[in-house]
């Protein structure tokens, strides 16, 4: 169909995502000058609906955009108490004397980042910052010069075979002076985006984890409200990044998760299976035995950190927050970051008539990029295991991140061990019992939506490497690596082996289009208002 044909919609600025860092984004916009207009669009169904984290936050950006948001805080916030730091074993551990200093939380909140994000909206909206949930961004717009000019909203109602349905409605067209993407980690347009302009020519490879997360419900009086433990060690090998976060919330509640860096070697490892392993540690069930889940998900985190950071600018839009990767590793937080990030590029914008050029010089030589390089050896140092990961965070840690050196990055899809190229760690696991039994009861308590009959949104290249080069190189990964069992292989007795791909159970994590070795699966948003609805995540 031709654009003409398209509806348009005009505005000064369109924010693509209601994040932390799209909603900071466009409230300090709208405090700068009201006369500016502000659209912000996001995939989800309702606000939050998509968003999970930890999540701890640091209150100092928060504070400067909210003076006042103490005193009518966000649904789910807890202030931080007494914070624990262990190593686990199989059946026991040992708490550290010390708890590093990233990970001491006085003065933070746990909060709900979800029920966060859903509870800044209003307050957007409050200020005339138009918000258009269930809208998902389909591709960028151009103008002749290749500057970005907008958003194109998906259509609705197409079927699988891309006939349309009865109800089909073309998407619109969002033009905008500029456009800010808050998409979060490896956002799907901002992965097009960088490719197109080169911005990462002068950066290392991003690199990423996995957050697995469920929020219980537990008996009475086992809840301590604003302790916070984390965990390193089992049932992660020394060469394998994985920890842990537990937080204990009000109503007896907990959250708690476990993160696996998505540059671990072993074909065979499960990160989801890693998580269940672990609350079933004594130390954990104990505390879970008689609860229920109330809701359940997993999300990739973005950890190049400082020497990973691309260009975020180019001309027509910027990149904020997670989807830029902002996200302080060594204290596991990313939130302060992403609203610093988005009142920066509002302030940028409000002195520089909505013009790009220079946000990405403002934008590191700010305190957001002063701490990411402090920080930004810890990570890497991991690739060498656990013990020297921990000598060498300790070391950095002393220095304040002054060391001469730069430790390098590289792509997550590049790790693997072929099969039986080394031998792989034995996984000294446990029986599980406690909820959920498999990845399809986890996909129960994210909710996850998607209308069956609509274009598969998991673009695999060539669907024969998965039953040639990748069975017998890597055991086809995708079949572990997902934490929603999208990826299955299935014999056929038509087409013998081949690759099926169960769309409606994503959770929109985007760990294929990271991990994947071959680099042939590309994540794309399916219809608006699809994907997980979290509670509270």
């Amino acid at each position: 169909m031709s654009d003409v044909e398209r509806d348009v919609m005009e505005y000064d600025v369109v924010t693509v995502g209601a994040g932390p860092a799209g909603l900071a984004f466009a409230i300090r916009l709208k405090q700068l000058n009201p006369d500016f207009s502000v659209c912000v669009i996001e995939k989800a169904s309702t606000i939050g609906a998509h968003i999970l984290s930890g999540a701890v936050i640091e209150p100092g950006p928060l504070d400067a955009l909210l003076p006042g948001w103490r005193d009518n805080p966000p649904p789910v916030c807890v202030p931080a108490g007494e914070d624990e730091f262990w190593l686990l074993n199989k059946e026991g551990g040992h708490k550290f004397p010390i708890v590093p200093p990233g990970m001491r939380n006085h003065g933070n909140f746990i909060v709900s980042l979800g029920a966060m994000c859903a509870w800044l909206a209003p307050q957007a909206e409050a200020l005339g910052v138009e918000i258009y949930p269930g809208f998902a961004a389909s591709e960028t717009l151009h103008d002749e010069s290749g500057a970005v000019t907008g958003v194109r909203i998906g259509d609705m109602g197409v079927a699988k075979d891309g006939s349309h349905k009865p109800g089909f409605t073309q998407g619109i067209d969002i033009r905008a002076k500029v456009t800010v993407l808050a998409e979060g980690a490896r956002g799907h347009l901002t992965k097009r985006l960088v490719k197109q302009f080169q911005l990462d020519k002068d950066s290392d490879p991003q690199a990423y984890s996995i957050g697995i997360k469920e929020l219980w419900q537990v008996p009475a009086g086992r809840v301590t409200p604003g302790k916070i433990v984390h965990t390193i060690g089992w049932p992660a090998d020394n060469d394998t990044y994985g920890g842990s976060f537990l937080y204990h919330l009000d109503g007896d509640r907990v959250a708690l998760g476990y993160v696996s860096g998505l540059d671990y070697k072993d074909p065979e490892y499960k990160p989801w299976e890693a998580f269940q392993q672990w609350k079933n540690h004594p130390l954990i069930k104990s505390l879970l035995d008689g609860g229920t889940i109330l809701s359940a998900g997993a999300r990739a985190i973005v950890t190049g950190g400082w020497q990973s950071l691309p260009k975020v600018e180019m001309p027509g839009a910027l990149l904020i927050g997670d989807t830029a990767g902002l996200l302080n590793v060594p204290k596991i937080k990313g939130t302060h970051q992403a609203i610093r990030s988005g009142m920066l590029a509002a302030e940028h914008l409000m002195a520089n008539d909505l013009r790009p050029a220079g946000f990405d010089a403002k934008l590191r030589g700010s305190d957001a990029m002063a701490e990411l390089k402090q920080v930004r050896n810890i990570k890497p140092g991991f690739k060498k295991g656990l013990w020297f990961g921990l000598l060498n965070a300790a070391w950095e840690t002393a220095v304040g991140g002054r060391s001469p050196w730069t430790l390098k990055i590289t792509p997550d899809w590049s790790s693997l061990d072929k099969v039986g190229e080394h031998e792989q760690p034995k996984r000294d696991y446990v029986d599980r019992s406690l909820a959920p039994r498999d990845r399809l009861q986890g996909v129960y308590f994210a909710a996850t939506e998607h209308d069956e009959d609509q274009p598969v949104h998991l673009k695999v290249a060539d669907t024969s490497i998965c039953i040639t080069r990748c069975t017998t190189e890597y055991d086809n990964p995708c079949t572990r690596f997902c934490p929603a069992g999208v990826y299955e292989i299935v014999e056929d007795a038509t087409e013998g082996r081949r690759l099926q791909i169960n769309a409606a159970n994503c959770v929109h994590c985007k760990t294929c289009d990271i991990k994947d070795p071959y680099e042939i699966i590309t994540w794309v948003t399916p219809e608006g208002g699809s994907g997980p609805n979290y509670q509270n995540l």
